[in-house]
């Protein structure tokens, strides 16, 4: 037996080491998941993760007293000690500190956090107001104050690393599947009102840097606001955070805070953007400027149902390619993409797409894929179907 207490040993040693080199491991997996709440870029936020904290160690304290005298009635008053259990049933002054105690720390807990509940309700006096509706699958923002308004959908390096046997390792793109092909842009400093609704089924929009989750329920309008703080110009990201569908991990959310003065000059190009849109659904458009821009359409808009080769999904989402609808008439083509169809999943895009959009992308379902129509798709013929 001796001579095998070094191999012991080594076996114990190697054990131990196991287990630190485990613990250090899960320490920085920890570290790096980020398991706290963040303490976000305004004051609601921060207010809200100093409750958190305040309740973590309250419940922390709570439970060392409770397992801390449970563990020491059991090794002190052990029966193998010769202890002979207690015969009361009922104690005055025990039933007193188990009612009165966890009241006083439930009424310690429920002030503050009613204070910090009242103030996140008050969205009143707001510098600027914006209209969030959700999508299958994709973020419509409308700025009611400076008249714009667009779509933010998953960026179009996420969507095809996304696709099985695309040969695009995720870990290659940047902010997978949290990247948009147009972000929301706010001003720091000023107090922005939120109104938010959906289309179609619940959404939920969910940025933890502002602290905000709320559901987005169709037919309902919902109101949440925030004030980042001047010093937090940057990018922060989300999620929709209520299971929605399909493609419920494809809708992130992406807020860009910019200095006032940034943001102004941002407003007056998109202005200027949404003016040249206008105009530019008056001219007439080359094929291949159509087939471009539907493309690029397609992929944002359509391709999460229909697939990015237009085979659809058997079943679920009807396939485009040799489609009698795609192949023959234009009208009824503009029309559904347009207009929906009542009892499907097909959604209604009028109030979503602008006229160029929708004449670019029905041009390109006629004429990929192998369908070969040869029909090019005016914006004016869309324009006269509204």
């Amino acid at each position: 037996m001796p001579e095998r207490m070094p191999e012991r040993a080594h076996k114990r040693a190697a054990k131990v080491m196991l287990g630190l080199a485990l613990w250090a491991i899960s320490f920085t997996a920890a570290a790096d998941w980020q398991l706290n709440l963040t303490q976000g870029i305004t004051e609601i936020s921060r207010r809200v993760y100093d409750m958190h904290m305040m309740v973590l160690w309250i419940c922390v304290a709570i439970g060392i007293l409770v397992f801390g005298a449970m563990a020491i009635s059991i090794v002190m008053h052990r029966k193998s000690k010769g202890v002979i259990a207690a015969t009361f049933h009922e104690s005055i002054t025990a039933e007193m500190l188990w009612t009165v105690v966890p009241f006083v720390i439930l009424v310690a807990m429920a002030i503050p956090a009613a204070k910090t509940l009242i103030v996140m309700e008050d969205s009143s006096d707001a510098d600027i107001t914006i209209k969030i509706t959700g999508h299958q699958w994709k973020w419509e923002y409308e700025y009611l104050n400076e008249g714009i308004r667009f779509i933010s959908s998953l960026h179009a390096d996420s969507r095809e690393a996304a696709v099985l046997g695309s040969g695009i390792d995720p870990h290659t793109v940047d902010n997978y599947l949290l990247e948009v092909d147009k972000p929301m842009v706010l001003p720091v400093g000023k107090k922005i009102r939120f109104l938010l609704t959906a289309n179609d089924v619940l959404h939920a929009w969910w940025l933890p840097a502002l602290a905000i989750k709320k559901d987005a329920v169709p037919g309902f309008i919902n109101e949440m606001w925030t004030k980042i703080d001047v010093d937090k110009v940057g990018v922060y990201r989300g999620q929709c955070a209520e299971l929605c569908g399909r493609d419920h991990g494809f809708m992130p959310i992406v807020v860009e805070a910019k200095t006032e003065a940034d943001y102004n000059q941002w407003v007056i190009r998109e202005l200027a953007a949404a003016e040249q849109a206008a105009s530019s659904a008056d001219r007439e458009w080359a094929m291949d400027e159509l087939m471009a821009k539907g493309e690029a359409v397609y992929g944002a808009t359509c391709a999460a149902c229909h697939q990015a080769n237009g085979a659809g999904i058997a079943g679920v989402f009807p396939g485009l390619v040799g489609s009698q609808m795609v192949l023959e008439d234009i009208e009824s083509h503009i029309d559904i993409v347009m207009n929906g169809k009542p009892g499907t999943a097909m959604q209604a895009f009028a109030a979503q797409l602008g006229d160029v959009d929708i004449a670019a992308v029905i041009t390109y379902e006629r004429n990929a894929w192998g369908n070969d129509t040869g029909d090019a798709v005016q914006p004016a013929a869309v324009k006269a179907m509204r």
